[in-house]
């Protein structure tokens, strides 16, 4: 989009959204489940949640000490990883609702029913099925959902 332009209302789906704007609808649309949003929304948001997490690991782990006691047992973060461990797990918590609202939101996009978002819960192939429809085009017929 040039500059002249201006961004999609947020009850619409926002194609070629650049990252910042796709953060920004986020947080916007915070437990919206209805409306569209389209792949950059969602692909974008994807990212932003796996650096998030790899920073968070990365800090967890380098600041928690050793990781096997003496008895070459596992033990869990301690020290300051565990107030890394604890942020990161409050952060989960704050953005799993607008997670799943963008799915459902993600899910209309390509004209489905957001209860689809339940295939999730099919062991072994029922997350692979979720990730294909993630990855597919917009469907115009999708506008049903707005």
């Amino acid at each position: 989009m040039s500059s002249s332009q201006t961004a999609p209302a947020l009850s619409q789906p926002y194609y070629g959204a650049p990252i910042g704007a796709a953060v920004q609808r986020f947080f916007k649309k915070y437990a919206t489940f209805t409306g569209r949003a389209s792949r950059s929304e969602y692909w974008w948001w994807v990212l932003v949640m796996a650096i998030v997490g790899a920073v968070f690991s990365v800090l967890v782990l380098a600041t928690s000490g050793p990781t096997v006691n003496e008895f070459g047992e596992p033990v869990g973060p301690s020290g300051l990883g565990l107030v890394f461990y604890v942020i990161y797990g409050l952060w989960s918590l704050a953005t799993i609702v607008p997670y799943l609202a963008l799915v459902v939101r993600r899910l209309h996009d390509t004209n489905r029913s957001g209860f689809w978002i339940f295939i999730a819960l099919v062991p072994f192939v029922g997350g692979i099925i979720l990730l294909v429809f993630m990855l597919l085009d917009s469907n115009p017929q999708g506008a049903r959902f707005d």
